[in-house]
């Protein structure tokens, strides 16, 4: 099993930044993509932004672009998300998605979720 753990989320201000991570563990033999997902209410839920890591090659969805900046720390198999100059419309719930390979034989590939955690921003 692969378990994600997001945090950092919170309340602030409009124009204010939060940094989110989220740390993978478990039975990991490699991480091909972390990324992550929101959803505001009553909305779909969108990617936000992701990373390869193998490449170090990033997306970004066009409404955060050159607000949000997605990294990672290898060794720590976690992926943060710095967020700056938040809007109100930033405001939902973000979620970790991670693609990658466990060690177990069995099997071998998985995609794991985490629970989320609320940001929300206020004008």
């Amino acid at each position: 099993q692969v378990q994600l753990v997001e945090s950092g989320g919170g309340l602030v201000q409009a124009g204010g930044s939060l940094r989110l991570s989220c740390a993978a563990s478990g039975s990991i033999f490699s991480i091909d993509t972390m990324g992550w997902y929101r959803q505001a209410p009553g909305k779909q839920r969108e990617m936000v932004a992701e990373l390869t890591f193998g490449w170090g090659k990033t997306s970004y969805t066009d409404s955060v672009k050159g607000r949000f900046t997605i990294s990672k720390d290898n060794a720590k198999n976690t992926v943060y998300l710095q967020m700056n100059s938040l809007k109100p419309e930033d405001t939902a719930v973000y979620s970790c998605k991670t693609i990658g390979r466990t060690k177990n034989v069995d099997l071998p590939d998985f995609i794991s979720w985490g629970q989320g955690t609320q940001v929300t921003v206020s004008s």
